[in-house]
């Protein structure tokens, strides 16, 4: 079982989902701006992810990244605060299965999961 934390407007988004349907794996999608997880959730697939550096997992160019005074030096608590109350923030689209995730940029990174 695969789920996609998915932006459905968001062109990498639909393209990472339509790799995995078109493999015709069972998927669960999660429309994080809607349904937005939580910090223990995002601690764990930043584990699943095999623990980058936190920030690789967000949005870093977005307008409220900076409205929020985030930078490189921010703390992880600090980022990690700022997705879980922002998830607009969170890079678009991360897909997990089981203990293991990807980011979908580029979408054919899913493979690995496939």
């Amino acid at each position: 079982m695969i789920t996609i934390w998915h932006n459905p407007r968001c062109s990498k988004s639909r393209q990472t989902l339509a790799l995995i349907e078109e493999a015709g794996v069972e998927v669960t999608v999660r429309k994080y701006l809607d349904d937005a997880p939580t910090a223990a959730e995002i601690e764990a697939v930043h584990a699943a992810l095999g623990t980058p550096p936190l920030i690789e997992m967000m949005r870093s160019g977005d307008k409220v990244f900076k409205d929020l005074g985030l930078g490189k030096d921010s703390s992880d608590s600090e980022l990690l605060s700022a997705m879980a109350t922002q998830p607009a923030l969170i890079e678009r689209p991360i897909v997990i299965k089981g203990d293991q995730a990807v980011i979908g940029r580029p979408p054919a990174n899913v493979r690995a999961l496939l």
